[in-house]
This record gives C-alpha cells, structure tokens and sequence, in this order.
C-alpha cells in the first residue's frame, strides 16, 4: 500500500477483529474551534463531523469509547513542547480544554486526560479496553502527524489491531496529514474509510 489514497477500499472485516473499542484524541476546542490559534483546521472539522457520525452508531452498539484532552496544571507540569499555543493555552483551567460537544457525550464517553502525544502513555486505557474484551482499536482525532501517530504506534504495540478511519483524522496542514497515514498504513494500522467501520460496528457489533 504505497499510496492508501489510490487504494480501493474493501471490505472492512478483513482489517477488523472481534470486538471494537474507539478513542477520540484531542477533539478539544483548542482545535476545532477557529478563535483559538491551531483550532478550525478544515481537515480537522472534516473529521469532527465523521467522528460524531461514527459515535453516534457506537453507542447504539454499545461500543466502549475513550475521549481524552491535552491539559496541564502550569508551566511546570509541561513536557518540552515547541508549540507556542500548547505551552500557552493547554491549561487545565483554560475553556480551550473542554471537550467539543459535538463528539463528546458525558453520559456515555470515558474520559482521560493526557500529558503526552499518545492517548496511551501512563493513562488507564490499555486497562479499561482489555476489562471490556476489545481487540481492535479505531483511532480518531487530531493531529494526524502527531498524537494520532503517537497513538496509532501504541495501539499497535500494545497488541490491539489497528485502524484509523483517513476521514475521522485531522492535521492543521493536509501534506503532514497524508503522509503520516501513508507511513503508519504501511507498518501498523489499516487506513479505512468512515462509512466502512460504521458498517462493521452495524453488522459485527
């Protein structure tokens, strides 16, 4: 699969196994609301409005799924990240950290928060999937070329089989996009298509 763009998409269940778990990385309003500065990327609402299809089949099926954020408590608390807006704004008490609405359900969502790029790194989450018998894993979120990369290599290295859905991904820029999940299509996950894991979730789940 050198090029996943000019693949043809087949059946989904070829790349699926038993039971599904989802998590949604970083859908903060740091990133999908545009008066914040790395938020509004179209690619990244491109994949807010397919996530939110998704979940909302997800949960009519009864399918765990992991939400997770990006928040420190100050400056201290802050890996050594280059981001101007992270260091600056991804703050505990900062209404950029809130969840978006239009993916998240407080009813329903388990919710972590992380300090590094994966939803994996020293979180509960291995732990949460296993108790419910998941064995793979749908990866949504943003950003492509960074916590869902991040996330999709310890999706994988945890032993959980891997898919990202191209169109529930997002990145600020469309090259870093491509060809993160060009790279990680070749030697983790199996990129899929929105409407194909919505119809394994109808049809397995």
């Amino acid at each position: 699969m050198d090029d996943y763009k000019n693949r043809s998409y087949g059946e989904v269940a070829i790349g699926m196994r038993g039971k599904v778990g989802i998590v949604v990385v970083d859908f903060q309003l740091a990133f999908t609301d545009a008066q914040y500065p790395l938020g509004g990327a179209p690619l990244t609402m491109r994949a807010v409005d397919n996530t939110a299809r998704l979940l909302d089949v997800a949960r009519e099926h009864n399918v765990p799924i992991v939400q997770c954020n990006t928040a420190y408590k100050n400056e201290r608390h802050h890996p050594h990240w280059k981001i101007t807006a992270v260091r600056e704004t991804f703050r505990e008490d900062h209404p950029s950290s809130a969840l978006d609405p239009k993916v998240y359900d407080p009813e329903y969502d388990i919710v972590v928060c992380k300090y590094g790029p994966s939803i994996f790194f020293q979180t509960p989450v291995v732990s949460y999937f296993v108790k419910e018998g998941v064995e793979t894993v749908i990866i949504t979120g943003c950003n492509t070329s960074g916590c869902i990369r991040a996330s999709t290599i310890d999706s994988f290295s945890y032993g959980f089989r891997t898919i990202v859905p191209e169109d529930c991904v997002g990145d600020i820029e469309e090259g870093p996009h491509h060809d993160n999940l060009r790279d990680v299509g070749r030697r983790y996950a199996d990129i899929e298509k929105c409407d194909n894991v919505i119809d394994y979730i109808k049809k397995n789940m």
